[in-house]
Protein backbone atom coordinates (compact mmCIF):
# COMPACT_ATOMS: atom_id res chain seq x y z
CA UNK A 1 0.00 0.00 0.00
CA UNK A 2 2.95 2.08 0.54
CA UNK A 3 2.98 2.76 -3.52
CA UNK A 4 -0.10 5.09 -2.85
CA UNK A 5 0.88 7.28 -0.63
CA UNK A 6 2.31 9.80 -3.44
CA UNK A 7 -1.80 9.76 -4.49
CA UNK A 8 -2.86 10.48 -1.30
CA UNK A 9 -0.54 13.06 -0.42
CA UNK A 10 -1.60 14.31 -3.75
CA UNK A 11 -5.35 14.43 -2.61
CA UNK A 12 -4.84 15.70 0.39
CA UNK A 13 -3.01 18.82 -1.33
CA UNK A 14 -5.72 19.45 -4.10
CA UNK A 15 -7.37 20.78 -1.40
CA UNK A 16 -4.68 22.45 0.42
CA UNK A 17 -6.57 24.95 2.51
CA UNK A 18 -9.24 22.11 3.97
CA UNK A 19 -6.66 20.22 4.50
CA UNK A 20 -4.50 22.61 6.51
CA UNK A 21 -7.15 23.95 8.30
CA UNK A 22 -7.81 20.09 9.46
CA UNK A 23 -4.53 19.29 10.42
CA UNK A 24 -4.19 22.97 12.44
CA UNK A 25 -7.16 22.22 13.97
CA UNK A 26 -5.57 18.97 14.87
CA UNK A 27 -2.77 20.37 16.47
CA UNK A 28 -4.58 22.54 18.81
CA UNK A 29 -6.59 20.11 20.07
CA UNK A 30 -3.60 17.79 20.80
CA UNK A 31 -1.72 20.38 22.40
CA UNK A 32 -4.54 20.93 24.65
CA UNK A 33 -5.00 17.49 25.30
CA UNK A 34 -1.21 16.93 26.27
CA UNK A 35 -1.13 20.06 28.34
CA UNK A 36 -3.71 18.49 30.30
CA UNK A 37 -2.11 15.24 30.50
CA UNK A 38 1.29 17.30 31.94
CA UNK A 39 -0.53 18.53 34.87
CA UNK A 40 -2.24 15.35 35.43
CA UNK A 41 0.92 14.00 35.49
CA UNK A 42 2.72 16.33 37.81
CA UNK A 43 -0.19 15.95 40.40
CA UNK A 44 0.24 11.96 40.12
CA UNK A 45 3.96 12.62 40.74
CA UNK A 46 4.07 14.68 43.84
CA UNK A 47 1.18 12.52 45.52
CA UNK A 48 2.38 8.97 45.00
CA UNK A 49 6.14 9.75 44.96
CA UNK A 50 8.37 6.81 46.21
CA UNK A 51 9.60 8.89 49.06
CA UNK A 52 6.24 10.56 49.85
CA UNK A 53 5.39 7.99 51.91
CA UNK A 54 8.69 8.22 54.28
CA UNK A 55 8.40 11.39 54.89
CA UNK A 56 6.06 12.60 57.65
CA UNK A 57 4.83 17.04 57.80
CA UNK A 58 4.07 18.42 61.19
CA UNK A 59 1.59 21.12 60.62
CA UNK A 60 0.31 23.53 62.99
CA UNK A 61 -3.59 22.13 63.63
CA UNK A 62 -6.27 23.29 61.91
CA UNK A 63 -3.89 25.94 59.42
CA UNK A 64 -3.76 25.95 55.56
CA UNK A 65 -1.85 28.72 54.37
CA UNK A 66 2.05 28.41 54.62
CA UNK A 67 1.70 31.97 56.53
CA UNK A 68 -1.06 30.76 59.27
CA UNK A 69 0.57 28.15 60.58
CA UNK A 70 3.50 28.94 63.07
CA UNK A 71 4.98 25.97 64.84
CA UNK A 72 7.45 26.82 67.98
CA UNK A 73 11.42 25.68 66.24
CA UNK A 74 12.01 23.61 69.27
CA UNK A 75 9.23 21.07 68.47
CA UNK A 76 12.26 19.37 66.22
CA UNK A 77 14.89 18.59 68.78
CA UNK A 78 12.16 16.63 70.62
CA UNK A 79 10.91 14.82 67.69
CA UNK A 80 14.88 13.84 66.82
CA UNK A 81 14.48 11.86 70.02
CA UNK A 82 11.57 10.06 68.88
CA UNK A 83 12.03 5.85 67.65
CA UNK A 84 11.97 5.76 63.70
CA UNK A 85 12.92 9.05 63.10
CA UNK A 86 15.92 9.44 61.37
CA UNK A 87 16.00 13.49 60.67
CA UNK A 88 13.75 16.49 61.29
CA UNK A 89 14.15 19.11 58.83
CA UNK A 90 12.43 22.64 60.09
CA UNK A 91 11.51 24.76 57.03
CA UNK A 92 9.84 28.25 56.56
CA UNK A 93 7.30 28.30 53.78
CA UNK A 94 6.51 32.09 52.30
CA UNK A 95 4.66 32.17 49.45
CA UNK A 96 3.25 35.40 47.39
CA UNK A 97 -0.36 34.07 46.72
CA UNK A 98 -1.84 30.98 48.87
CA UNK A 99 -4.93 30.96 45.96
CA UNK A 100 -4.39 29.04 42.98
CA UNK A 101 -1.69 30.83 40.57
CA UNK A 102 -0.13 29.85 37.52
CA UNK A 103 2.68 32.51 38.79
CA UNK A 104 3.34 31.89 42.54
CA UNK A 105 7.04 32.20 44.03
CA UNK A 106 7.43 30.12 47.15
CA UNK A 107 10.33 30.44 49.26
CA UNK A 108 11.42 27.82 51.57
CA UNK A 109 13.96 28.36 54.38
CA UNK A 110 15.67 25.43 55.66
CA UNK A 111 19.21 25.05 57.61
CA UNK A 112 22.04 24.96 54.51
CA UNK A 113 23.69 21.65 56.29
CA UNK A 114 19.88 20.15 55.97
CA UNK A 115 19.31 21.63 52.41
CA UNK A 116 22.00 19.58 50.95
CA UNK A 117 20.64 16.20 52.23
CA UNK A 118 17.15 16.65 52.43
CA UNK A 119 16.82 17.48 49.02
CA UNK A 120 18.66 16.27 45.70
CA UNK A 121 19.89 19.15 44.03
CA UNK A 122 22.18 19.78 40.88
CA UNK A 123 23.46 23.05 40.52
CA UNK A 124 24.08 24.07 36.83
CA UNK A 125 25.23 27.61 38.06
CA UNK A 126 26.75 28.95 41.72
CA UNK A 127 28.25 26.69 44.17
CA UNK A 128 26.39 25.83 47.69
CA UNK A 129 29.59 27.20 49.56
CA UNK A 130 28.50 31.04 47.96
CA UNK A 131 24.77 30.14 49.11
CA UNK A 132 25.97 28.72 52.45
CA UNK A 133 28.34 32.00 53.46
CA UNK A 134 25.67 35.24 52.50
CA UNK A 135 22.78 34.90 54.90
CA UNK A 136 20.45 36.31 52.08
CA UNK A 137 21.52 34.08 49.18
CA UNK A 138 19.16 32.22 47.62
CA UNK A 139 19.01 29.12 45.12
CA UNK A 140 16.49 29.48 42.45
CA UNK A 141 14.83 26.53 40.81
CA UNK A 142 15.57 26.36 36.91
CA UNK A 143 11.79 26.66 35.84
CA UNK A 144 11.73 29.70 38.07
CA UNK A 145 14.86 31.18 37.10
CA UNK A 146 13.42 31.22 33.60
CA UNK A 147 9.61 32.79 33.98
CA UNK A 148 11.15 35.31 35.85
CA UNK A 149 14.71 36.10 34.10
CA UNK A 150 16.86 35.33 36.95
CA UNK A 151 20.77 34.61 37.23
CA UNK A 152 23.31 34.08 39.53
CA UNK A 153 24.19 37.35 40.81
CA UNK A 154 20.75 38.74 40.47
CA UNK A 155 18.53 40.55 43.15
CA UNK A 156 14.87 38.89 43.53
CA UNK A 157 11.96 40.75 45.42
CA UNK A 158 8.62 39.42 46.36
CA UNK A 159 6.89 41.56 48.63
CA UNK A 160 9.24 42.65 51.39
CA UNK A 161 11.62 40.06 50.90
CA UNK A 162 14.70 40.36 48.81
CA UNK A 163 17.03 37.58 48.08
CA UNK A 164 20.71 37.54 46.41
CA UNK A 165 20.92 34.43 43.98
CA UNK A 166 23.89 32.88 44.22
CA UNK A 167 22.72 29.62 42.41
CA UNK A 168 20.28 27.43 39.90
CA UNK A 169 19.60 24.28 40.63
CA UNK A 170 17.97 21.50 38.61
CA UNK A 171 16.03 18.59 40.65
CA UNK A 172 14.52 15.04 39.62
CA UNK A 173 11.56 16.30 41.40
CA UNK A 174 10.06 18.33 38.67
CA UNK A 175 7.82 20.33 41.40
CA UNK A 176 10.71 21.69 43.02
CA UNK A 177 12.06 23.04 40.17
CA UNK A 178 9.79 26.37 40.64
CA UNK A 179 10.95 26.45 44.52
CA UNK A 180 13.67 29.15 46.31
CA UNK A 181 15.58 28.15 48.81
CA UNK A 182 16.90 30.40 51.22
CA UNK A 183 18.33 30.58 55.01
CA UNK A 184 15.95 29.37 57.24
CA UNK A 185 16.97 32.69 60.17
CA UNK A 186 16.43 34.94 57.30
CA UNK A 187 13.12 34.18 55.96
CA UNK A 188 12.09 34.60 59.64
CA UNK A 189 14.08 37.32 60.01
CA UNK A 190 12.73 39.02 57.09
CA UNK A 191 8.90 37.94 57.93
CA UNK A 192 8.88 39.73 61.18
CA UNK A 193 10.02 39.68 64.85
CA UNK A 194 7.44 37.50 65.34
CA UNK A 195 8.54 34.53 63.68
CA UNK A 196 12.04 34.23 64.74
CA UNK A 197 11.92 30.84 66.85
CA UNK A 198 9.04 29.64 64.61
CA UNK A 199 8.63 27.26 61.34
CA UNK A 200 6.00 26.89 58.91
CA UNK A 201 6.78 23.06 58.85
CA UNK A 202 8.71 20.18 60.34
CA UNK A 203 9.68 17.76 57.83
CA UNK A 204 10.34 14.46 59.59
CA UNK A 205 12.61 11.57 57.74
CA UNK A 206 11.63 8.31 59.26
CA UNK A 207 14.00 5.28 59.31
CA UNK A 208 13.44 2.44 57.23
CA UNK A 209 10.50 0.34 58.05
CA UNK A 210 9.21 2.40 60.85
CA UNK A 211 5.19 2.91 60.56
CA UNK A 212 4.78 6.57 59.59
CA UNK A 213 1.27 5.87 61.07
CA UNK A 214 2.38 5.27 64.57
CA UNK A 215 5.00 7.90 64.54
CA UNK A 216 2.44 10.27 63.46
CA UNK A 217 0.36 9.87 66.16
CA UNK A 218 3.08 9.85 68.45
CA UNK A 219 4.13 13.59 67.28
CA UNK A 220 0.53 14.84 67.72
CA UNK A 221 -0.53 13.13 71.04
CA UNK A 222 3.04 14.51 72.51
CA UNK A 223 1.99 18.28 71.12
CA UNK A 224 -1.35 17.91 71.60
CA UNK A 225 -1.48 19.85 75.27
CA UNK A 226 1.26 21.95 74.23
CA UNK A 227 1.26 25.89 73.08
CA UNK A 228 0.88 24.52 69.54
CA UNK A 229 -1.40 21.63 68.36
CA UNK A 230 -0.08 19.56 65.70
CA UNK A 231 -1.25 17.71 62.30
CA UNK A 232 0.72 14.95 61.14
CA UNK A 233 0.50 13.08 57.61
CA UNK A 234 2.69 12.00 55.24
CA UNK A 235 4.48 13.73 52.67
CA UNK A 236 2.01 12.74 50.31
CA UNK A 237 -0.99 13.07 52.21
CA UNK A 238 -0.46 16.36 53.31
CA UNK A 239 0.49 17.43 49.27
CA UNK A 240 -3.01 15.43 48.52
CA UNK A 241 -4.80 17.23 51.13
CA UNK A 242 -3.79 20.57 50.69
CA UNK A 243 -4.12 20.41 46.86
CA UNK A 244 -7.57 18.74 47.02
CA UNK A 245 -9.73 21.63 45.92
CA UNK A 246 -7.26 22.27 42.91
CA UNK A 247 -7.12 18.10 42.11
CA UNK A 248 -10.62 18.08 41.90
CA UNK A 249 -10.80 20.75 39.18
CA UNK A 250 -7.32 19.12 37.48
CA UNK A 251 -9.87 15.85 37.87
CA UNK A 252 -12.75 17.69 35.83
CA UNK A 253 -10.58 19.18 33.26
CA UNK A 254 -10.29 15.26 32.70
CA UNK A 255 -13.14 15.45 30.86
CA UNK A 256 -12.27 18.05 28.56
CA UNK A 257 -9.31 16.22 27.38
CA UNK A 258 -11.37 13.52 26.20
CA UNK A 259 -13.74 16.54 24.42
CA UNK A 260 -10.60 17.09 22.45
CA UNK A 261 -10.23 13.83 21.48
CA UNK A 262 -13.54 14.00 20.46
CA UNK A 263 -13.67 17.10 18.35
CA UNK A 264 -10.43 15.79 16.55
CA UNK A 265 -12.27 12.80 15.81
CA UNK A 266 -15.69 14.82 14.22
CA UNK A 267 -12.85 17.22 12.50
CA UNK A 268 -11.60 14.69 10.54
CA UNK A 269 -14.09 12.39 10.06
CA UNK A 270 -16.44 15.43 8.67
CA UNK A 271 -12.96 16.76 6.16
CA UNK A 272 -12.68 12.80 5.27
CA UNK A 273 -16.52 12.66 4.14
CA UNK A 274 -16.13 15.54 2.20
CA UNK A 275 -12.63 14.18 0.08
CA UNK A 276 -14.56 10.84 -0.41
CA UNK A 277 -18.03 12.91 -2.09
CA UNK A 278 -15.57 15.29 -4.08
CA UNK A 279 -14.33 11.79 -5.53
CA UNK A 280 -16.22 9.80 -6.19
CA UNK A 281 -15.98 9.62 -10.14
CA UNK A 282 -12.54 9.13 -9.34
CA UNK A 283 -12.73 6.11 -7.11
CA UNK A 284 -15.23 4.48 -9.27
CA UNK A 285 -12.58 4.85 -12.69
CA UNK A 286 -10.15 3.42 -9.81
CA UNK A 287 -12.54 0.50 -9.20
CA UNK A 288 -12.50 0.07 -13.17
CA UNK A 289 -9.19 0.12 -13.47
CA UNK A 290 -8.85 -2.94 -11.49
CA UNK A 291 -8.63 -1.33 -8.36
CA UNK A 292 -10.73 -3.87 -5.46
CA UNK A 293 -12.77 -2.07 -3.19
CA UNK A 294 -10.60 -3.16 -0.46
CA UNK A 295 -7.79 -1.14 -1.76
CA UNK A 296 -10.33 2.08 -2.34
CA UNK A 297 -11.43 1.61 1.47
CA UNK A 298 -7.40 1.43 2.42
CA UNK A 299 -6.87 4.55 0.05
CA UNK A 300 -9.61 6.47 2.06
CA UNK A 301 -8.53 5.34 5.20
CA UNK A 302 -4.75 6.29 4.94
CA UNK A 303 -5.85 9.72 4.48
CA UNK A 304 -7.31 10.35 7.11
CA UNK A 305 -4.37 8.83 9.21
CA UNK A 306 -2.20 11.43 7.81
CA UNK A 307 -4.29 13.90 8.34
CA UNK A 308 -4.68 13.24 12.03
CA UNK A 309 -0.96 11.42 12.31
CA UNK A 310 0.34 15.11 11.07
CA UNK A 311 -2.07 17.08 13.00
CA UNK A 312 -0.87 15.19 16.07
CA UNK A 313 2.67 15.06 15.56
CA UNK A 314 2.49 19.24 15.30
CA UNK A 315 0.57 19.36 18.43
CA UNK A 316 2.42 16.69 20.16
CA UNK A 317 5.60 18.85 19.18
CA UNK A 318 4.38 21.91 20.10
CA UNK A 319 3.32 21.08 23.77
CA UNK A 320 6.94 19.80 24.54
CA UNK A 321 8.37 22.69 23.18
CA UNK A 322 6.01 25.10 25.23
CA UNK A 323 6.11 23.13 28.47
CA UNK A 324 9.80 22.46 28.07
CA UNK A 325 10.79 26.24 27.46
CA UNK A 326 8.54 27.94 30.03
CA UNK A 327 8.76 25.66 33.08
CA UNK A 328 4.54 26.26 33.54
CA UNK A 329 3.20 24.99 37.33
CA UNK A 330 0.04 25.96 39.17
CA UNK A 331 0.43 26.82 42.85
CA UNK A 332 -2.21 26.69 45.95
CA UNK A 333 -1.35 27.06 49.50
CA UNK A 334 2.78 26.86 48.64
CA UNK A 335 2.02 23.61 47.09
CA UNK A 336 3.86 23.75 43.64
CA UNK A 337 2.61 21.21 40.80
CA UNK A 338 4.76 21.20 37.39
CA UNK A 339 3.47 20.49 34.49
CA UNK A 340 5.46 17.85 33.23
CA UNK A 341 6.50 17.10 29.90
CA UNK A 342 7.24 13.38 28.97
CA UNK A 343 8.13 10.85 26.68
CA UNK A 344 5.17 8.75 27.66
CA UNK A 345 2.76 11.97 27.17
CA UNK A 346 4.60 12.60 23.79
CA UNK A 347 3.79 8.60 22.80
CA UNK A 348 0.17 8.85 24.20
CA UNK A 349 -0.86 11.92 22.09
CA UNK A 350 0.70 10.23 19.05
CA UNK A 351 -1.30 7.24 19.78
CA UNK A 352 -4.48 9.06 20.24
CA UNK A 353 -4.02 10.78 16.73
CA UNK A 354 -3.43 7.77 15.32
CA UNK A 355 -6.33 5.77 16.71
CA UNK A 356 -8.50 8.98 16.06
CA UNK A 357 -7.41 8.73 12.48
CA UNK A 358 -8.54 4.96 11.78
CA UNK A 359 -11.82 5.39 13.92
CA UNK A 360 -12.79 8.58 11.73
CA UNK A 361 -11.93 6.56 8.05
CA UNK A 362 -13.43 4.02 8.96
CA UNK A 363 -17.58 5.28 7.68
CA UNK A 364 -16.19 7.05 4.93
CA UNK A 365 -13.86 4.16 3.61
CA UNK A 366 -17.08 1.91 4.22
CA UNK A 367 -19.10 4.29 1.73
CA UNK A 368 -16.26 5.16 -0.98
CA UNK A 369 -15.78 1.02 -1.16
CA UNK A 370 -19.46 0.54 -1.16
CA UNK A 371 -20.29 2.69 -4.33
CA UNK A 372 -21.60 1.06 -7.30
CA UNK A 373 -19.55 1.89 -10.11
CA UNK A 374 -22.05 3.13 -12.75
CA UNK A 375 -23.98 5.18 -10.83
CA UNK A 376 -20.20 7.18 -9.74
CA UNK A 377 -19.32 7.44 -13.07
CA UNK A 378 -22.69 9.59 -13.73
CA UNK A 379 -21.62 11.54 -10.78
CA UNK A 380 -21.67 15.13 -11.77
Amino acid sequence: MFKFVPYVLKSLWRHRARTLLTVSGTAVALLVFCFIGSVQQGLLALTSDAGADRTLIVFQENRFCPQSSRLPQDYGSTIAKMSGVRDVVPIKVFTNNCRASLDAIVFQGMPPEKLTTARDLSLTSGSMGAFAQQDDAALVGADVATRRGLAEGDKFTIGDTSVVVRGVFQSSVAAENNLIYTHLEFLQRARGANDVGTVTQLEVHLADGVDPDHVAKQIDQEFRSGPVATTTRTKGMFQADTLGDLAELIGFVHWLGYACVGLVLSLVATTTVMSVQDRIKEHAVLQTLGLRPLRVFRLVLIESVVLSTLGGILGVVGSILILSSTGMSVAAEGVTIAFEPSTVLAIQGLLVSLAVGILAGLAPGWHASRTDIVPALRHA
